[in-house]
């Protein structure tokens, strides 16, 4: 005996089982979600510099020993005049400078990337740098009844302690009292003092001038220095 299935039948349980198959197909399907970049913070010690260069010389003066650089009064080389100092520095604004025992001339300068500045010193060193060995000057003078007051400073720019003996001397003219006449004369004085390396120190030191009508006096000089 055939077993026989109506069509209409078949039709109907294909019809449940796609049904079936749609309502699996509705269940959540877990997705991973889309990955990022991981973040990278930016911190002022992993930016690149930009620096520009710079060369720093004193090819036009003369001086016996090497001379120091400055960058924002911090030493960083040094130079003389036959050779020159090159340095890359950060961008922004700098002051830099060469120094001569304490004698220094500073320039202020702006640093841009990739710019190459020359800076010579020479002239301006030159101008300021007027003393190289120790030496003494006489600073003011005032006069005090006949007491000639002379304020002398003593400049020491060498390595090493140095005691300095320096005569001061200044001319003067008076009227004298009992006969009227004119006289001219000199008074001199000796000032001695030990000065510390790259030191200066000013000191007063008198000279006594005859009486008189009418006194007048030159400017002191410094006569003679011993340097020992």
């Amino acid at each position: 005996m055939k077993l026989i299935v109506p069509f209409a039948l078949v039709i109907v349980i294909g019809l449940i089982l796609g049904a079936g198959c749609v309502a699996r197909a509705k269940n959540p399907v877990n997705v991973s979600p889309e990955t990022t970049d991981p973040v990278v913070n930016v911190t002022p010690d992993s930016i690149i510099p930009l620096n520009g260069s710079v060369s720093v010389s004193v090819a036009g003066f003369t001086y016996p020993t090497n001379l120091s650089v400055l960058l924002d009064n911090k030493t960083v080389g040094v130079v003389n005049p036959s050779a020159p100092l090159y340095m890359m520095v950060s961008e922004g604004n700098h002051t830099i400078g060469v120094c001569a025992d304490f004698i220094c001339e500073l320039e202020n300068v702006t640093i841009k990337f990739g710019r190459y500045m020359t800076l010579d010193f020479s002239e301006r060193l030159h101008e300021g740098v007027e003393i190289l060995q120790p030496t003494a000057r006489v600073v003011k003078s005032y006069k005090n009844g006949n007491v000639l007051s002379v304020d002398v400073e003593l400049i020491n720019p060498s390595p090493q302690d140095h005691q300095m003996t320096a005569v001061v001397r200044a001319g003067y003219s008076y009227i004298d009292e009992r006969t009227s006449i004119k006289m001219v004369d000199s008074s001199h004085n000796t000032l001695m003092k030990t000065v510390k390396a790259g030191q200066r120190i000013t000191e007063t030191i008198d000279l006594n001038l005859a009486g008189g009508n009418s006194l007048s006096y030159s400017s002191p000089t410094i006569e003679e220095l011993k340097i020992k």
